[in-house]
């Protein structure tokens, strides 16, 4: 028996934080949506009780730093699972990339063990249980587009951005979301991009307040930090897109594009610039 999940990247239409909290995480508002770039999980049963991952990717942890692994773990001790599985990772999202890749390969396989092993876990308490491998992973389990707030596991469901292309660009580097957060000063932000604005504009299904809504306090940091990814995307912007940003802590860069023309004109200008360049719609 094989279990098939899609694990897709997420872009952040709007990030915003507003201040560093007790436990260390920051308190965050986010407008999260998935587009169609996916990893494909596969998920069998091994005849044993061992879990194990494989991938044709030479870039990822196949052990327990992989999120898939420890989503697999997590729920086979939780819940006092004999069966073990064995995972196949078709990697098509870009590794570190600010694209939730990882966390929605852990959302994977949690949607996809509880199908495996017939734990009947409602989509709320696969959530909860993401919550605990990490801030984006119950974002990734629910899917479509939602307000995130908390640390980012508090969800609301909102419309999803009208159909359009979006191109992404990743520069050939990685970024550390951990040194992106540690030079951020939640205090001295001086423009706080509006979730109430980016709701509206989702609420009327209008394209160009979707592009006018668009915000990110993380840029300031990354682009001072990481010059590549402040030139990538002037590059962007001058290539004519309706709407761009940097995704999440970053390196990729996305750009809303309405017209499929624009849209390849823009990847075929990128590719001077950087290799993982990709068109692709959003879902919804």
């Amino acid at each position: 028996m094989y279990i098939y999940e899609k694990a897709p990247a997420k872009i952040n239409l709007m990030l915003d934080v507003l201040h560093k909290r007790e436990d260390g995480f920051h308190e965050v508002e986010m407008v999260m949506t998935m587009v169609d770039l996916a990893d494909r999980l596969t998920l069998s049963d091994p005849g044993s009780s061992r879990i194990s991952l494989s991938s044709q990717s030479g870039y990822i942890p196949l052990d327990d730093k992989n999120l898939a692994v420890r989503a697999a773990r997590l729920l086979k001790q939780r819940f006092g699972v004999s069966r073990g599985v064995h995972m196949h990772l078709e990697k098509r999202i870009p590794v570190a990339a600010g694209l939730a890749g990882g966390s929605s390969d852990a959302a994977a396989a949690l949607r996809g063990l509880n199908r495996l092993w017939e734990l009947g876990l409602s989509e709320a308490e696969l959530e909860e249980l993401g919550a605990e491998l990490g801030s984006d992973v119950p974002f990734c389990v629910r899917g479509g587009t939602a307000l995130a707030t908390g640390r980012g596991e508090k969800l609301e469901t909102l419309p999803n951005p009208p159909r359009c292309w979006v191109v992404l660009a990743k520069p050939p580097i990685n970024v550390s979301t951990a040194d992106v957060y540690g030079n951020l000063k939640a205090g001295e932000i001086a423009v706080h991009p509006s979730s109430s604005k980016m709701r509206e504009a989702l609420e009327r299904g209008s394209f160009r307040d979707v592009c006018g809504g668009l915000g990110n306090v993380l840029e300031d940091v990354t682009l001072k930090l990481y010059p590549a990814v402040e030139r990538l995307k002037k590059v962007t912007e001058s290539l004519g897109a309706d709407g761009v940003l940097m995704s999440g802590s970053g390196p990729t860069v996305f750009a809303l594009v309405a017209k499929e023309e624009k849209a390849r004109q823009i990847c075929n200008g990128l590719r001077g610039f950087c290799e993982e360049v990709y068109a692709v719609r959003t879902l919804g």
